[in-house]
């Protein structure tokens, strides 16, 4: 087991330094991110002192190279870079230390705050709107797929099937916007749910923040839509295959009844393909719903990095698609273990 999970780590690695590569080439090799941060009217002065600071002044690859260093959570720093960047973990060493580090994203331009407290303020609204997305689906998604299943060929089985298809068809960012005008604007003496808002608000008399979770409503049925539907049509097409099976037969040979023959027997057998589109839109969703967050002002990763685009706020973009990615590993991951424990068939190495 511990080699399976070497092995898959490593691959992770191998995926995260592709990322790396490109996020570097697209945001930091072209341009100059030090007329990004003053604009135009910037001092060359300034311009010359923001440039050493973001080692702009150096060659490209050695560019890439303190980039590398200061994301990675293995690495190197002088006494002055720590203290300097404020860098949290353990140093071992004099004057250059060996560092085991909570990865440095940098600064943002545009409010100078650390890239990861500005995203680590980010995900707990994302995480939340992701699960209850995926609540929605799962919830509705299987059951709606065993009914189809069960009642092959009849009205139920014709109409899960087609609002399945039309699910999967419709943009998330075209139902964001029907949702948001229909519920949160037309109907909203009934629904009593905002066009927009965040999860959370601030009580003007004590600056606290407390939640919102109305806010979370409308934003969580619409990213939970194509899941929904895609979890459906998955549950539907693997129960009709293992129906089919002797297995199954045998269990009714058995006397056994026909709730618990689904329930227990060909469900369990059907759940894999269900598991791998569960942690794959669970990643998806979670790594950011940009256009779905943005529509609603949902405050999430994907409005945090949609915003940051408009602002040419490169660090906080970078900062946000490496996370994104490191969520996408650790999730596949935990996905191939998921599969051995519902299937005992299915080997992991």
């Amino acid at each position: 087991m511990l080699q399976i999970l070497i092995k898959r780590l490593l691959y992770g690695i191998l995926v995260l330094a592709g990322v790396v590569i490109v996020v570097f080439l697209t945001f930091q090799a072209f341009g100059d991110p030090a007329r990004m941060v003053l604009g135009q009217s910037g001092d060359a002065k300034t311009i010359e002192n923001i440039r050493k600071e973001l080692y702009l002044d150096q060659p490209k690859w050695k560019q890439f190279v303190f980039y590398v260093n200061d994301i990675s959570p293995v690495s190197f720093h002088t006494a002055e870079e720590i203290e300097q960047k404020q860098l949290k973990g353990f140093f071992i060493g004099g004057k250059t230390k060996l560092a085991f580090k909570v990865p440095y994203l940098r600064r943002s331009y545009q409010t100078k705050k650390e890239v990861t407290a500005v995203l680590m303020e980010a995900l707990p609204g994302t995480i939340m709107l992701a699960v209850a997305a995926m609540f929605i689906a799962v919830v509705l998604g299987i059951p709606l797929g065993i009914l189809a299943a069960v009642k092959k060929n009849t009205w139920m089985d014709t109409s899960a099937v087609v609002t399945s298809v039309i699910g999967i068809s419709a943009p998330s960012f075209y139902m964001a916007i029907v949702i948001a005008y229909v519920f949160g604007l037309v109907l909203h003496q009934y629904t009593g749910l905002p066009l927009t808002g965040s999860w959370f608000d601030i009580d003007e008399t004590t600056g606290r923040r407390y939640l919102t979770l109305q806010n979370l409503v409308l934003p969580a049925v619409t990213l939970g839509i194509r899941p929904l539907a895609i979890i459906t049509q998955l549950t539907r097409s693997s129960m009709l295959d293992v129906l089919n099976q002797d297995f199954i037969r045998t269990a009714y040979a058995k006397g056994l009844s026909k709730s618990r023959v689904i329930w227990q027997h060909a469900l369990r057998n059907a759940l894999n393909p269900v598991v791998t589109a569960i942690t794959g839109w669970f990643a998806e969703l979670l790594a950011g719903a940009f256009f779905v967050e943005y529509i609603f002002g949902y405050k999430g990763i994907g409005k945090i990095t949609v915003d940051a685009l408009e602002n040419l706020d490169y660090p906080v973009v970078m900062g946000s698609v490496l996370l994104a990615a490191s969520i996408f590993v650790l999730i596949n991951i935990l996905s191939d273990f998921l599969y051995a424990l519902i299937d005992p068939r299915v080997k992991i190495g």
